[in-house]
């Protein structure tokens, strides 16, 4: 869908939600979204400020256990072609009785932990290298999840060509599948894999112990390529202690390898602050970032400033 199709199904969603609304019977239509607006300073660099991200949502019911969800985002001149622009992330039907649930149409691929959690809700500012670089990002396909009790299970098939590529060009089929398990409350582990069929084999395992105060989350991910048999992989830890319920401090460490080029080394260390004025709504993010990348090493430093605004 393109960038006049995008700005309609907008349009309608918030001038005609009043409309709808009139009547008693017709479905409910929620708007939400966020802004992240950045300044940046890296050697070598300079100071740089950008709008990171601006996404609008709407969403709602069709009949009972049916639901819809269509998030575009707004990019700015410096994205893409070089021109201000709208591009469709979600736009799916959910239906979920108890238990289980069937989703068809573009929407993240369930793989990774990092990547299934909104970039509004991560306790830095950006994924970590590792999970940018491997995993499947959003698709077109149709996928079934299923949970019980404690157990979660995500199964699905996509065309395996990336976001807003309606065509399968090879045929060739994108399989994902994710298994999470919390034995206690605060602590829960997962596995994941994707086959793009044909090609190439990524799959990881995560952990996480989150206790409402203090988060910690680590993952491994690789990637076996069965055409170049140019492996990667790459994992991460991290660690986040609320200091006050208004101030987060974390640590991250991630380091991410193609062991067939000892130059492509990519380790990054991040320390970095998260202030919520008034309530999760609006935060401010402060994070300082090391990179380290070959070997021997190559330095690169990052200051981080970004506003969010939830809504």
């Amino acid at each position: 869908m393109g960038f006049r199709g995008s700005l309609l199904l907008f349009f309608l969603a918030t001038c005609v939600t009043p409309l709808l609304a009139q009547s008693s019977e017709a479905p409910s239509v929620k708007l939400s979204g966020y802004i992240q607006a950045r300044e940046v300073y890296q050697d070598e660099v300079g100071l740089a400020a950008s709008i990171n991200r601006a996404r609008l949502v709407a969403s709602g019911s069709v009949i009972a256990k049916v639901t819809w969800r269509v998030q575009g985002e707004f990019r700015t001149g410096s994205v893409g072609n070089g021109r201000s622009s709208v591009s469709l992330q979600d736009a799916y039907l959910r239906y979920a009785p108890a238990g289980w649930a069937v989703q068809v149409g573009q929407f993240k691929t369930p793989f990774t932990r990092e990547y299934m959690t909104s970039l509004a809700d991560l306790e830095t500012a950006d994924r970590s290298t590792v999970v940018d670089s491997i995993s499947p990002k959003r698709d077109i396909g149709v996928m079934g999840e299923y949970s019980y009790r404690r157990l979660s299970v995500w199964a699905g098939v996509f065309n395996g060509e990336g976001i807003n590529v309606t065509s399968n060009a090879d045929s060739a089929l994108l399989g994902v599948a994710r298994v999470a398990v919390s034995p206690l409350s605060a602590f829960s582990v997962a596995a994941n894999v994707a086959r793009y069929f044909g090609d190439s084999t990524r799959y990881g395992v995560d952990g996480a112990y989150e206790n409402g105060r203090l988060t910690l989350r680590a993952e491994y991910v690789a990637e076996r390529d069965d055409v170049t048999s140019e492996n990667r992989n790459g994992w991460y830890g991290l660690g986040a202690v609320s200091v006050t319920p208004a101030v987060q401090a974390v640590a991250k460490y991630e380091d991410y390898r193609v062991p067939s080029t000892p130059s492509s080394r990519n380790r990054a260390w991040t320390a970095g602050l998260n202030v919520y004025p008034s309530g999760r709504k609006l935060r401010l993010t402060f994070d300082y970032l090391l990179r380290r990348i070959g070997e021997p090493a190559e330095k690169h430093a990052r200051v981080l400033a970004q506003v969010q605004a939830k809504f």
